[in-house]
C-alpha cells in the first residue's frame, strides 16, 4: 500500500481541488446570479470577488500541492460560513446534502493541512521514485 500512497494522495488532492476550482470558475462567469444570491442570504456582494480568489487560489494550491496546508486551511475558513450561513435549511433534503458534502470537504481539508500532500508535489520537490 506505500507504493500507491504517493498516487492517492496525488488523486485525492485532484477530486478534491476540483470542486473549489469549478465553483471559482462558475463564480467568474455568472457573477451577477452569484452575488444576488449572496446578497438574498445577507452577505454583502462585494465579498464575491475575494470568495472567487479563495476558492482558485486554494484550489490551485491544493492541486498542485504548493503551500498545500495553507491552501486548506483557507478553503477550510471559506466553507465553515459558508456552510452554516447557505446550507443551513435541513427541513430541505438538498440544503442537507449540501451540508454533509461540505464537511466532508472540510474533513478532506483538514487532512492535507495535518499531514500535507503527499510525495507528488511542489512542496516535497521531488518526483516519485520507486
Amino acid at each position: 500500500m506505500n507504493n500507491l500512497q504517493p498516487w492517492t494522495s496525488l488523486l485525492g488532492r485532484i477530486f478534491l481541488s476540483a470542486v473549489f476550482i469549478k465553483s471559482a470558475i462558475g463564480k467568474i462567469f455568472g457573477g451577477a446570479g452569484t452575488q444576488q444570491y449572496m446578497e438574498s442570504s445577507g452577505v454583502p456582494g462585494w465579498l464575491l470577488i475575494p470568495t472567487i480568489i479563495v476558492l482558485l487560489i486554494g484550489g490551485l494550491s491544493v492541486l498542485v500541492g504548493y503551500k498545500a496546508r495553507y491552501g486548506a486551511l483557507a478553503l477550510v475558513g471559506f466553507l465553515i460560513p459558508a456552510t452554516l450561513i447557505f446550507h443551513n435549511v435541513f427541513i430541505d433534503p438538498t440544503q442537507e446534502i449540501a451540508f454533509m458534502k461540505n464537511l466532508g470537504l472540510i474533513g478532506g481539508l483538514l487532512m492535507v493541512a495535518s499531514f500535507g500532500p503527499g510525495r507528488i508535489s511542489f512542496d516535497e520537490k521531488s518526483i516519485y521514485r520507486e
